[in-house]
Order: structure tokens, then C-alpha cells, then sequence
């Protein structure tokens, strides 16, 4: 893979998506619809998921491609693969909080090793560069020209008093009982793989995630994570988060920077 193409091929889709999301977003009403996991999706999913795919497939027409919107790509076999959400936190978007995300990743022998999560509603942009360093682009967001750069990397974490973010739409009993095994300074809450990016820059030491998650979900922005410094591991055992398993469903997991002293369930 050519990492320095795929950087810049991923950014400026997602930047595209972004753009035709957030028409969506602007207009007073708009048509959502229930798929057959009772999952919401909207006209901005479908319209960010064909911008994507169509530039994807373009120029790496012989990368396995897996996209949400798309079943006929959920039956791709192997572990190296370009995944993608196109709009990540539709829950959010349909209630006009901000907190969604478009993603694009690519998945090498398991592990994500490359991402772009961008937030249009935020105005942010995390991606992992050519090199597999993490960094947020600051704007102007141009299609064809890279803006100012910063790199980002995880906390060293005080475990006496740790900032921990938690999902803002699927938050439960489970998860406060996990989060109350942790000395906690305090704890944020946020919607779709922004939550990644909050450890990634340090803003969070920990994300549990006590539920139901997909790959396209998390291979984004466990890409920028790792890029930053930090990990993903099974809530059951602690072993890495792998990729490219039969059903694309993710187990439990736990989003961390390397200085945070895991507790066990």
C-alpha cells in the first residue's frame, strides 16, 4: 500500500462526505429510515458512503473494500482490507448534537494501521500520516492542500485521577460499574469515534466500551489511537483488538493510553 497516496486520497473523501453531509445536516427536515438491525439511517449516510466507495475503488481497485451501507461487502474474506463508515454516529446526527463522524481506515493483517476521522460538525480532523504518526489537522480543510498540522499523542496518565470519556448515546449500568473501579479526576461524554480522538490527544485517559460496536465503527479511530501512542484491547482478556473477524462485530473493548493500570471486570 502506498501510504502516502492513501493519506491523501482518504482526507480529501472525507472531506467531500463531510461537505455532503453537513447540506443534509442544514436542511429543516429530513427522511430516517430503519435498517433490518433496527439501526437508524439517513440520506447522508448513503450520500457520504458513494463518495467514499466510488474514490476508494478508483484508485485502489484491488484493495478489498468493506463499507457499513453496503452488505454485499460484508461477506469480504481476509485481513487486510479498507473499511469505512461513512457516517458514524447517526443518532447524533439525527438529533443535531455534532458528535458525528466520517471514517475511513485501512486494516493490515488485523490491525488498523492507517486512518481519518473527521468531525464536519466540529470542524476537526484527526488522521494517521504516511509515516503512522497521528495528527490533527487545524484547517482550513482544503480538498487538495494539507492545512497546519499538530502532532498528537496520549496522556501519561495520573491513575489517581483519570479523565475518562464514555459514549454519549449508550451509556449503561454496566459501564458506570466498570468506571467505578478507576480513581476518576472527572469523565466526558461523546458520540461516534470522536471518543478515540479524546485519547489520542491526551483530552481522555480511558473509553470502555460495554456494548455492541461493528469494525467500521472503531477501525478509524483505533488507527489514530495507535497512531498516537495508545491501544485497544478486549474487555475480557486484555489481548489487542483484532480485525477482519467473520461477522465484523466487535467483543467488548477498552480505548486506553499505555500508562492507565487496567482493572479486570
Amino acid at each position: 500500500m502506498d501510504f502516502e497516496k492513501l493519506a491523501r486520497v482518504s482526507r480529501r473523501l472525507a472531506l467531500e462526505a463531510g461537505d455532503a453531509i453537513m447540506e443534509i445536516y442544514g436542511q429543516d427536515d429530513f427522511d430516517v429510515q430503519s435498517k433490518d438491525d433496527d439501526s437508524p439511517v439517513t440520506a447522508a449516510d448513503k450520500a457520504a458512503d458513494k463518495i467514499i466507495a466510488e474514490g476508494l475503488r478508483a484508485v485502489f481497485p484491488d484493495v478489498l473494500l468493506v463499507t457499513e451501507e453496503q452488505a454485499a461487502t460484508h461477506s469480504v474474506e481476509g485481513d487486510t482490507f479498507l473499511i469505512v463508515d461513512p457516517l458514524d454516529g447517526t443518532k447524533e446526527f439525527i438529533h443535531r448534537r455534532g458528535d458525528f463522524t466520517v471514517n475511513i481506515a485501512y486494516v493490515d493483517g488485523g490491525v488498523p494501521v492507517r486512518g481519518v476521522v473527521y468531525a464536519p460538525a466540529k470542524g476537526r480532523m484527526f488522521l494517521t500520516g504516511a509515516d503512522g504518526q497521528s495528527v490533527e489537522e487545524t484547517g482550513p480543510f482544503d480538498k487538495e492542500e494539507i492545512g497546519a498540522l499538530r502532532e498528537i499523542s496520549v496522556a501519561r496518565a495520573d491513575n489517581d485521577a483519570l479523565m475518562v470519556v464514555a459514549s454519549k448515546s449508550h451509556r449503561d449500568q454496566a459501564t458506570d460499574d466498570y468506571i467505578a473501579k478507576y480513581s476518576v479526576k472527572d469523565m466526558t461524554s461523546a458520540g461516534s469515534s470522536l471518543k478515540f480522538c479524546l485519547v489520542a490527544t491526551g483530552e481522555a485517559d480511558i473509553y470502555p466500551r460495554l456494548g455492541r460496536t461493528m469494525e467500521w465503527d472503531t477501525a478509524a479511530g483505533h488507527a489514530v489511537l495507535a497512531g498516537a501512542g495508545g491501544a485497544v484491547v478486549r474487555f475480557d482478556d486484555h489481548t489487542p483488538l483484532r480485525y477482519g473477524k467473520a461477522d465484523f462485530a466487535n467483543p467488548f473493548f477498552i480505548a486506553h493510553a499505555p500508562s492507565v493500570t487496567l482493572q479486570r471486570n
